[in-house]
This record gives C-alpha cells, structure tokens and sequence, in this order.
C-alpha cells in the first residue's frame, strides 16, 4: 500500500491535482483496505513516455495488465522470436510500485500472429499451443498474479454445440484445446493463478443468459476434468444504451454461481460507453458513474471477487476512442479519470463501491 506522503510526492504539480482530490485516498488503498485490489489496463509505450501517465498510474493502481503487449501478435511475431522488452519494462514498473501484474492473454482467435495459419496443421497446433504458453507463460514464472489462458473461447451465435466459438485453435483441435491450454500454463508457472476470461455477461437478457449458462457449463467441466482453473474473469464492458437490461441480481446470480465453483472472480476490462448519454460532460459523468456504481455494488456482493481493473485508467489513452466515437466529436469520457487526469464521478463511484464492501 502506498503511504500518504509517498503518494502526494509521487504526483507532479504539472497534473493539477487540486487540494479536495489530495484528500481523497487513491484507489488502490481504498481497494487493499477491503482485502481487493484495484488496477487497470496500461499501454506500452505510453507508460514509458508519458511521466504524469506513469505517475497516476502508480499512485492509484496495485495492479496492472498489459493492455496489448502480451498478445501472441506482439510477443511471438514468428515461429521462433519471442520479443520479451516491452513486458520487461511493465514488469519492472510494478516491481518499483509495489504492483501486482496479470498475464493477458495465452491464448485467443484475434492478435494471433500471422506465421500461424501459415504454419498450423492438425498434425502440429497442439505442439505449437503449448511450446507458446511455456515459452511466455514460463518467461516471469513465479511473478505474475494471475494470467488469462484462454480469452473468449465461448459465442452461442456461432452455433457450436457447448456454445463454443469457432477460433483458430478449435478448428484445428476441437474444444480440448482450452484444457490443453491450462495444463500447459500450470506446467509453466505453477504459482500464478489461471483464469478463463470473457464478455457479453452483464445483462438480464436472452443473449447474456445464454452465453452465461454456456460458460458456467464450460467452466464446470473444466472443474470436473480436475482442469487446473483457478479464476474467472468477466470483463464487463458496459455500455449506458443498455443499462435498462441490467438487474443486479441477475448478476449476483451469475457470479454466485461461479463463486460456488470455488473459483476467484476478476472484474477485467470494465469501462462505460457514454455514446448514448448528451453531449453535456455533467449529465454524461452523473450517467457513467451510475452505471459503475450499480454494476460495481452488485459485483463486490460476491466475496469472491477479487480484483476490479478497468480497460484503461484515463480518458486521454482509452481504445474506445477509435470504436465508440461521438457523433458531434466531443471526447469519450468513459474511464475514472478525465484527459487532464482530473478524477471524475466515475471515480468516486468506483470508490464509493469498494468502500461499501462489507460495511
């Protein structure tokens, strides 16, 4: 946990942090008093270069995942280089700040490099699977918290029988390339936590009740074969046009009847598109923290949830910059702090969540 004078020096005067957000703890102290951690997504090289960027990160995270740089795209560009710099430098970031670092992701069908459907047969995929998961995976043995194996693996709309998507590794070797996958990690780094990620569950409608009982159904199988599955993660990106479908019980449900699995729970990549909210920045950050506010206070009824990270820290580097634009251009505010790194109401929500944990 940072100490109280530690954080204030750790934040330039360039940042403008006013005397009223100084008094308010940062959010990896409001996470740790509840035995949680709070973190989020961070990109390289951004965290490199951008001084205030690094030290807003440090003061209000413990825990960071790597937004883009662990991908196989990235850290496996072809068949025999692994390119390993730029997780070395996020890796000694967290080590300096007292940081706890996820793995993400091993395995999933978008970012794969593009030597694979080159090279990939039948005969050799699962050979490759694991010589990639025990090269990257094996890389910080014994230094990550958590690593997400397998991203994605489940979409109902495909058609598949189990609710499996249709990825690269399925085609080649079925839905058994999901367990190879976690006995390979295991083998690798035997103390990091292994967890099965995914989206698309934070609703009380058809489509997410669906892909929930087909993951529920995925992750109970993996129990059943004795699997070495130690963690779910949900990402929950949300989205304010869809806030009529949330009910919170129907996700206490849901990550209930994961919990009961004995499993861990990770809230992953949470964020709040603001695309159907006004243009005026008060009405849009009182709509976003609502929504971070009710989807954070049902989630953190589970006491298996664990860790809360965003997909991103600050409005200023968010990707739905790119997917999720406004009509009239005004900037996205979907992240806890702003673009100025001023923090936001969604901030304040996120605090106000944890804070009630257990009260």
């Amino acid at each position: 946990m940072i100490e109280r004078r530690s954080f204030l020096a750790a934040l330039p005067a360039a940042a403008g942090i006013g005397a009223a957000a100084q008094a308010e703890r940062p959010l990896r102290e409001v996470a740790a008093q509840r035995g949680m951690w709070f973190g989020a997504a961070a990109s390289w090289p951004l965290l490199r270069d951008d001084e205030v960027y690094a030290r807003h990160f440090a003061a209000e995270c413990n825990m960071l995942v790597p937004e883009n740089v662990l991908k196989m795209q990235v850290v496996h560009p072809e068949p025999e280089r692994y390119v390993f710099i730029p997780w070395d430098f996020l890796a000694s970031f967290c080590q300096k700040h007292g940081m706890k670092m996820r793995g993400h992701t091993l395995v999933w069908h978008q970012q794969m490099a593009p030597w694979f459907q080159r090279v990939a047969t039948r005969e050799n995929a699962r050979r490759l699977l694991e010589e990639h998961i025990r090269t990257v995976a094996g890389h910080y043995r014994g230094k990550i918290e958590s690593w997400d194996v397998v991203n994605e693996a489940i979409d109902v709309k495909d058609g598949v029988a189990g609710g499996y998507r249709k990825t690269p590794w399925f085609e080649l070797l079925g839905s058994e390339y999901i367990d190879f996958a976690f006995r390979a990690a295991r083998e690798a780094d035997p103390e990091a936590g292994l967890v099965y990620n995914d989206y698309g569950l934070d609703y009380a409608d058809e489509g997410s009740a669906a892909k929930q009982e087909a993951v529920l159904r995925l992750l109970r199988g993996m129990r059943e074969r004795k699997v070495p599955l130690d963690g779910f993660g949900t990402q929950a990106h949300l989205n304010v046009a869809s806030r009529e479908k949330f009910r919170p019980e129907a996700l206490r449900k849901f990550l209930g009847e994961v919990a009961a699995l004995g499993l861990k729970i990770y809230v992953t990549e949470l964020d709040v598109i603001d695309q159907a909210l006004p243009d005026d920045v008060e009405a849009r950050d009182h709509g976003v923290a609502e929504f971070y506010e009710a989807y954070l206070s049902a989630a953190l009824d589970v006491k298996a949830v664990t860790a809360v990270l965003t997909w991103g820290l600050t409005d200023r580097y968010t990707w739905l910059a790119r997917r999720n634009a406004r009509p009239s251009g005004a900037p996205i505010r979907p992240l806890p702090l702003d673009r100025e790194y001023q923090r936001k109401p969604a901030w304040r929500a996120i605090a106000r969540a944890m804070e009630g944990r257990g009260a």
